[in-house]
């Protein structure tokens, strides 16, 4: 089951895709990683679906990971009269955190904490930012804003704020009690929503200890001021670009999206660009070719995954969606400008003999025509080091951990195999063979770069590098 692409691809499962022979058909087409997402379903939904998939993993031989998505906080308005209120351009209105039934002069908005944080000039943003009001003035129990932008408002509609940090944990009632569950079923990934500072990561963490990875997702104007210690403390970054596409200038996204793959693949940190990716085919069995083109630009960008949201969880075509984004992976990878632009892009290695080693591994495996990097690892860090670098050849990614296995499946250019513990030099050359002959990386005469730390099955200590001939 060897996929002839480096990025990987991520299919979130819903309604349209949640049957075991739908879950089998998507794997097939390319899925590398399925998406959990806990804004929608129950927890026996969820647990029918990770069942589903660990017999499906059982059946191919392949690790898969599941990446479990927090719904985190929602910030909407309450219910206004009728169920829609026009707002006008140019006029002004309140709001007040109670009351049921709202108009102009009190739409409810139940979150104290908006009144305590905001301020004159700040925006707040109604229904994906259709609706934009400006803060004229503000107080504990009011705040007045002029309408910028109106439209009609209905009942429940979220809102954003752009220019006001809030007093906010990411981590509802819901998400605990949902993460609880998560580590419990045993998911790979936790995607953690409505990050806005570094602390934000550290109490997550706290949670999840050693069960899963971290992944933040990006969605939030605060979060990229805070972006270097973000990234520092999370195990991977989602360019959440639906929500961020909302707080800050649409022209803004493609620059940001562009620095958060650099700043990640500078850190060796997994990074996922994410939302509408193919969104037309929720409803057509075809994508748009301004779609395609978004595709292959985060590819082009060194982008670890990409993702599917409601094309595979709700449309009328997941499989086709999946394959479809297989495709122009597969196409862009292999386009005579793809190595050129990626390598145009590559960051210096960190000073440090685990980062020169497996820097020095992507280097020679290029320079001696290796068919492939055999990394074994114990944390997957020898893994992400080699990534880092996005050498043309694969790498086999050999550990003695499933979980870690599972995990590698959202690293740039990891084929991982789950394998015995090695303990001697002898045998990480006659195993790292057997590994790259049996999953249909080399043929006997071809050569190996073969990467691994020494003391055997200590994490951190990437310093040993070997070619051999198989």
């Amino acid at each position: 089951m060897r996929r002839h692409r480096h990025a990987k691809l991520i299919a979130t499962v819903g309604p349209s895709s949640a049957a075991p022979e739908t879950l089998r058909a998507l794997f097939l087409a390319g899925a590398d990683v399925f998406r959990l997402n806990f804004s929608h379903g129950t927890h026996d939904d969820h647990a029918r679906v990770h069942a589903a998939i660990r017999a499906l993993e059982q059946s191919v031989g392949r690790p898969i990971a599941i990446l479990q998505d927090l719904q985190g906080p929602k910030i909407r308005i309450g219910t206004v009269r009728d169920g829609r209120l026009a707002l006008i351009a140019g006029e002004t209105v309140r709001l007040t955190p109670s009351g049921t039934e709202g108009g102009k002069g009190a739409i409810p908005l139940p979150h104290p904490e908006i009144f305590a944080a905001v301020l004159p000039g700040h925006d707040l943003l109604i229904d994906d930012g259709r609706i934009r009001l400006r803060v004229t003035g503000c107080g504990d129990d009011v705040i007045e804003a002029l309408v910028v932008h109106g439209g009609i408002v209905g009942n429940r509609k979220g809102v954003n704020l752009p220019d006001t940090p809030l007093a906010l944990s990411p981590l509802t009632a819901k998400d605990r009690a949902d993460l609880a569950f998560g580590r419990e079923l045993g998911v790979d990934w936790i995607a953690l929503s409505f990050v806005q500072k570094a602390s934000d990561v550290l109490e997550a963490k706290a949670l999840i200890g050693d069960r899963a990875g971290l992944v933040a997702k990006i969605e939030k104007p605060s979060a990229l001021d805070a972006i270097e210690g973000i990234i520092h403390l999370s195990d991977a970054i989602m360019v959440a670009r639906g929500d961020l596409g909302v707080e800050i200038p649409h022209e803004d996204v493609p620059g940001r999206q562009k620095e958060l793959v650099r700043l990640c693949r500078l850190a060796a940190k997994p990074v996922i660009i994410a939302t509408q990716m193919l969104d037309s085919m929720v409803a057509a069995p075809t994508p748009t070719r301004a779609e395609a083109s978004d595709v292959a630009t985060a590819i082009y960008d060194g982008a670890d995954a990409v993702m599917l949201s409601a094309e595979s969880a709700s449309g009328q075509y997941p499989v086709e969606a999946v394959s479809m984004m297989d495709r122009i992976i597969t196409k862009t990878e292999r386009h005579k400008a793809y190595r050129s632009i990626i390598s145009a892009l590559e960051p210096e290695p960190e000073a440090t003999p685990s980062h020169a080693v497996a820097a020095t591994a992507a280097d020679l495996a290029d320079s001696i025509g290796a068919s492939v990097i055999v990394a074994f690892t114990a944390s997957g860090n020898t893994v992400a080091r080699i990534a880092r670098k996005r050498p043309r050849v694969p790498i086999l990614a050999t550990t003695p951990f499933q979980s870690v296995a599972r995990r590698l499946c959202l690293s740039w250019g990891a084929h991982s195999v789950l394998s015995q513990e090695i303990d001697s030099h002898e045998g990480m050359v006659a195993h790292a063979s057997e590994q790259a002959l049996a999953e249909g990386f080399a043929v006997r005469g071809d050569r190996l770069v073969v990467v691994a730390g020494v003391p055997f099955g200590r994490s951190g200590s990437t310093n040993n590098l070997r070619v051999v001939d198989v």
